[in-house]
């Protein structure tokens, strides 16, 4: 988590980026949904793009996805202010049509910034193009829901955590199980994270007293 932001910091960006005219979704959005929650958040989630819902009121996960995912959270004892929720693009494509590979390229540089200002301890990837984008490889959900990596963003390094999308498991209750038993997880792998910041790598650790040394330095 960062303590170097400051609030303005991401506020500045978010006012910059509402402008952005990069690809041909400007031309078909209502508005631009910027990312939301708490600019210090140890936990980020990262979706695909705004829907209905979310391109009319500028704020990302709001529709009946936005709901579960508040569930989800409410089961791991956190709720929507404890993280920061954003998208792979922040424009809605028409339709809801999956966002095409030019329009990912052109917003992708946002959600970086965006990683950047936050500092994320916990990055997850809901559904195929976040966790694409962000891990770099072709791997669909299916194969590496549940299993974490590490990997760097924003210029920091981060524990990536791929999970299925809410929407994709609102009405599929076999998708939904798998998905809270992933959420589960959360509170474990943000603890691991904050265990190895607190604790330094063997090599800057002080280095044992040996006897000769103790003896040397009236220890015994």
């Amino acid at each position: 988590m960062s303590t170097a932001l400051r609030p303005s910091d991401l506020a500045d960006y978010r006012d910059e980026a509402l402008g952005c005219t990069r690809c041909p979704l400007a031309g078909t959005r209502t508005q631009v949904v910027f990312g939301s929650g708490d600019p210090q958040a140890d936990l980020m989630f990262v979706g695909e793009a705004p829907g209905f819902h979310e391109d009319a009121n500028g704020v990302p996960f709001v529709g009946q996805a936005g709901k579960l995912l508040e569930r989800l959270l409410n089961g791991i004892g956190l709720s929507r202010p404890d993280v920061y929720i954003a998208n792979v693009v922040m424009c809605r494509p028409p339709g809801n049509r999956d966002p095409h590979p030019d329009e990912i390229a052109s917003c992708e540089s946002h959600l970086f910034r965006q990683i950047e200002l936050i500092r994320p301890e916990l990055v997850a990837t809901l559904g195929n193009f976040a966790t694409k984008l962000l891990s770099g490889r072709p791997t669909g959900i299916t194969r590496v829901h549940g299993v974490e990596q590490e990997v760097t963003l924003g210029g920091n390094r981060v524990t990536l955590y791929p999970l299925f999308h809410p929407a994709a498991a609102l009405y599929t209750p076999s998708m939904q199980r798998i998905l809270e038993q992933d959420f589960a997880r959360i509170p474990q792998l943000l603890g691991a994270r904050r265990s190895e910041e607190v604790t330094p790598p063997v090599s800057q650790q002080e280095p044992a007293v040996g006897a000769r040394q103790a003896v040397q330095l009236g220890l015994f």
